[in-house]
């Protein structure tokens, strides 16, 4: 028998299927859509393993629902703006578009050997001017909206990238790329408003029946909602008020100091009023260079330094000291904090710390509470409030709404809703990014780039030069121009954007995307999208996935597309990890998919790494299971070739009723599987199942390797085996298929229904046990009622054995199960 080369028929169909266009997809409205979409890559030259299993996962889905009968839309595409490029080009002396596109062009190559039904036709490409062309003219569409705007803010700076980062970038500190220290400077810099939608995002969690429920807890907490009081406190050695921000309006009466940041726009005024300002600048400089997780974090040290300047509690007129301190930030609330020692533990250790005063205000209701008896703040949000004027007696509930009617009514507070999310930073001091369409004119100010001039490419002629400023305000070619609105001479924006803004929209660029008169047209866009099934890295959970919500709610809002959330379903596939750590070339314990597919084919790759784990948990890399898999295949390769005769003289059409009994077992088996796997693949994503069930019937079908195999039940097997194994092993199964029916290519076959008769049996196994006791097993008619099961049991001669001279209490019956004798005696 000819033995199975993955290599040759591998490049074979590849040719094929490209040469055809196969996967070439177009809207048909008269067809169920079904659009699947992995998480597109940042094109670094080579594919890992987690890239194998992202695309495998996604593979399986396109392929399967298209033998459903659905229409499916699969694309590729590259998130190809970025630093590596940027990095690359200063250290290798190469352009970034040259070292970008080369590596493009062998991803896509590794891609196709992978056999991957991507169409290719609608590959996007964020750095090409075709797509960053309608980046800008979203930009200038949120500008037009209110959510673009600049302003002097403290920022991210990451030194060793020499870019400011977005707070979602920032990870323990450090920077989410490079994983350097990130410091903060001040710099005027673009944001976009993402907190005008802050409400929405966390509403909207609700609608997302198909996200694991992790991913939206994550945004959940990101966003940050929280109900509160906001309220003033006036300050006369510096003649202003001071804005405070509280959840707990209850413990009013219970200040003692308030907590500033060390960002606070008051900090310079209390400098010239305080003796002590050079030790407050100090602390400051120190508090500003410490990272937000470890300002933030409930292990670190409370520091604090007391400005001598005071301010007045606007509930009882008392004096309140300000503090500068470590732990308040400034762009959570207002910047100031109320400092309640005795009902807050952190409060209760900073006042301990600096012999702050403490006044309790709540009382829990079985015992009363003495400072002189504290060691801890009382945290407990129940209780009657005390100290609280007349307020006091009142429960906390009833106490926090009188208290903020109060606020309310004399006109030095209000009711406010406040989120931990910020705006989304998105200026880059980068070049490879796409530019920010604004020209600044001296008698014009800001003014968008004319939507008939984008877009605004990159310059050639940059320095790259790390600083403050983007390589791109080293180009004079690029950044001197003329105002369009009065004709001036300008200069343009020389930030670029994070390249988070690109994968906010891709999803949507892939419904239309050679169209050059609109990002894409809203019938084509609202056809496919939103995406059916998205695929990706949890990692990915607050960045990109939040972004690209964002996105979509303001184009929706801009009656751009019809609907609202991007993202219909979500999987998080889990990393691949080799000797119990994450695939990393500084670990030495890459596995690389090109070497794999060399040795055993694209087929064998995909069916281990779907094969060896669930899907969203890790997956240890194994190379006896790649081994594995790759016999497997061979097995099914010969057994079908073994059967060619039988499958190709065998009917569609056959008598069932002649089967033998070792074939109606067989054939129970195949449409078992086929139930088993169906179920598998469309309700749970459980693909390590599905390929074992596949497994099991192989193994089932070898039984029958030297015995005689009706022809039509040897049609049957080989082509629902064929049907089910193809999304997983595409090569392969197109193979096997072409040789054994001949008729099209398996992949546009229709998906393999089970049929219910096949799946009864005729008879059960029965366990018969005594007093509990195992004691033997019976077969019976898979329809034996209790009473045939009695008496088959009572009949069997080890139970007559064993239960001579006993007496019998009761017979229990399990129906297609057990019979349980309880004997005494």
């Amino acid at each position: 028998m000819e033995r199975y080369n993955p290599q040759e028929i591998e490049k074979k169909w590849q040719k094929k299927w490209e040469e055809e266009q196969v996967y070439k997809t177009e809207a048909d409205p008269a067809r169920p859509k079904y659009y699947a979409l992995e998480m597109f890559p940042y094109p670094s030259g080579n594919l890992h393993m987690g890239h194998v299993r992202n695309y495998s996962i996604g593979d399986v889905m396109a392929r399967y629902k298209t033998m459903e009968g659905y229409n499916v839309l699969h694309p590729m595409g590259f998130d190809s703006f970025g630093m590596p490029a940027e990095n690359a080009a200063i250290k290798h002396g190469v352009k970034p578009a040259d070292w970008t596109y080369s590596n493009i062009e062998n991803m896509e190559r590794q891609q196709k050997e992978m056999g991957l039904s991507y169409d290719w036709e609608r590959e996007v490409k964020t750095c090409d001017p075709s797509y960053y062309k309608w980046t800008q003219w979203l930009f200038e569409l949120f500008y037009k909206r209110g959510l673009a705007y600049k302003k002097k803010a403290s920022v991210n700076w990451c030194d060793t990238c020499g870019t400011v980062l977005a707070n979602e970038q920032v990870i323990d500190g450090k920077c989410w790329r490079c994983d350097s220290p990130v410091e903060k400077k001040d710099l005027s810099q673009w944001f976009l408003k993402i907190t005008d939608y802050a409400d929405v995002l966390l509403k909207d969690l609700d609608k997302l029946k198909g996200w694991p429920e992790r991913v939206k807890t994550m945004q959940e907490n990101w966003i940050g909602r929280s109900e509160g009081l906001e309220f003033s406190l006036d300050c006369p050695a510096l003649g202003t008020k001071i804005a405070a921000y509280t959840t707990r309006p209850d413990t009013v009466y219970g200040i003692t100091f308030l907590a500033l940041a060390a960002e606070h726009p008051l900090v310079d005024a209390i400098c010239e009023k305080s003796g002590k300002a050079e030790e407050i600048r100090a602390f400051v400089k120190r508090v500003r260079n410490t990272s937000e997780m470890e300002r933030t974090s409930s292990e670190s040290e409370k520091e604090g330094i007391n400005t001598g300047i005071v301010c007045v509690n606007p509930f009882n007129g008392k004096e309140v000291q300000i503090w500068i301190t470590n732990y308040v930030l400034a762009d959570y609330g207002t910047g100031a904090v109320i400092g309640v020692p005795s009902e807050d533990s952190r409060d209760w250790m900073f006042a301990t710390k600096y012999g702050i005063p403490k006044i309790i205000t709540l009382q829990p209701r079985d015992h009363e509470l003495k400072l002189e008896e504290m060691t801890e703040a009382y945290t407990d949000k129940d209780g009657v409030l005390v100290n609280s004027a007349e307020f006091t007696g009142l429960d906390i509930k009833a106490a926090m709404q009188g208290i903020m009617d109060k606020a309310e009514k004399e006109g030095f507070g209000k009711r406010r809703v406040n989120f931990r999310l910020r705006d989304w930073l998105i200026s880059r001091q980068r070049y490879w990014g796409a530019p920010i369409p604004v020209i600044n004119c001296p008698h014009c100010g800001e003014v968008l780039v004319p939507e008939e001039d984008l877009p605004v490419l990159l310059p050639d002629d940059v320095s790259f030069e790390q600083g403050s400023l983007s390589p791109l305000a080293s180009s004079e070619r690029f950044v001197h121009c003329k105002c369009p609105k009065c004709g001036a001479d300008a200069t343009r924006e020389t930030d670029t954007m994070d390249t988070f803004i690109c994968s906010s929209w891709y999803y949507l660029r892939y419904t239309d995307p050679k169209n050059d008169r609109e990002p894409f047209a809203k019938d084509k866009v609202n056809y496919w999208a939103p995406v059916d099934q998205y695929i990706g890295g949890i990692e990915h959970a607050i960045l990109h996935l939040l972004y690209s919500r964002f996105f979509t709610k303001v184009l929706h809002d801009a009656g751009l597309v019809d609907f609202d959330e991007p993202f219909t379903n979500l999987l998080t596939q889990g990393m691949v990890l080799k000797d119990g750590s994450k695939m990393s070339k500084s670990k030495g314990n890459v596995v690389s998919p090109e070497e794999i597919i060399a040795k055993y084919g694209a087929d064998t790759a995909r069916l281990f790494i779907l094969f060896a784990a669930p899907v969203d948990r890790d997956l240890e890399w194994s190379d006896q299971g790649v081994e594995g898999a790759y016999r497997f295949l061979g097995r099914v390769w010969r057994i079908l070739l073994h059967f060619e005769q039988a499958v190709k003289t065998g009917g569609d059409a056959y008598d069932v009723s002649a089967l033998t009994k070792e074939e109606k077992d067989l054939r129970r088996v195949l449409h078992t599987t086929i139930k088993k796997v169906t179920e598998d693949i469309r309700d749970r994503f459980m693909f390590n199942t599905a390929v074992s069930s596949v497994m099991e019937l192989v193994n089932a079908i070898y039984t029958f390797q030297d015995k005689e195999l009706n022809a039509g039940l040897a049609r049957e097997t080989a082509r629902d085996l064929l049907l089910m194994l193809a999304p997983f092993a595409p090569h392969i199964t197109e193979e096997l298929w072409s040789r054994l029916f001949a008729a099209g290519s398996v992949h546009q076959q229709k998906w393999p229904s089970y049929d219910e008769e096949a799946l009864k049996v005729d008879e059960v196994e029965i366990v018969l046990q005594i007093n509990g006791k195992v004691r033997g097993r019976i077969m019976l008619p898979a329809g034996a009622d209790r009473a045939a099961m009695e008496q088959a049991a009572k009949e069997n001669a080890r139970v007559q054995e064993l239960t001579a001279g006993k007496t019998i209490v009761k017979v229990i019956c399990v129906p297609k199960k057990l019979v349980n004798i309880v004997v005494k005696g």
